[in-house]
């Protein structure tokens, strides 16, 4: 009987896991463009102290359970624009965001980058830095290639 315990266990960890469904994260229009991979496999575990969640689509990622934070790779490629441009300078990257702010979220766009990334982030979590958030993301999206644009 002690022999089967771990082995039940295992075997029961692996059926709840099993049983969580992807987070359901519509792809962008370009999600298929194949420089969209280097920038989804360089996404964090976590941000903001929320651990990344499987989707549903290509080229997407959610962190967190509840008022998620979402990824989308292939959106449209913003050009020169009069949003507001938040220059994100970390040890690992520099990034220009444009950053929206819509009802309920706040949606940042990488800009100067091809394929173009995009962060979707609930207004409730305005606790943590709309800043901080993007310094999290911003190594993985200047993965696409620099198109010249700048915001600085």
């Amino acid at each position: 009987m002690r022999r089967s315990l771990p082995l039940l266990v295992a075997g029961l960890a692996v059926a709840l896991s099993a049983c969580t469904s992807p987070v359901v994260v519509e792809a962008a229009p370009y999600a298929a463009d194949p420089r969209c991979a280097s920038v989804m496999l360089g996404i964090p575990d976590e941000v903001g102290g929320l651990p990344l969640q499987q989707t549903s689509s290509q080229a997407t990622a959610a962190y967190g359970e509840e008022s998620r934070i979402i990824v989308r790779c292939g959106v449209e490629v913003p050009g020169p624009s009069e949003e507001q441009c938040l220059a994100i300078d970390t040890p690992s990257a520099s990034a220009d965001w444009l950053v929206v702010e819509e009802d309920d979220v706040w949606r940042a766009t990488i800009f100067g980058r091809d394929p173009a990334t995009e962060v979707i982030i609930p207004k409730v979590r305005a606790d943590q830095a709309v800043g901080e958030l993007l310094a999290g993301l911003s190594a993985s999206a200047v993965l696409a290639d620099p198109n010249g644009l700048e915001c600085r």
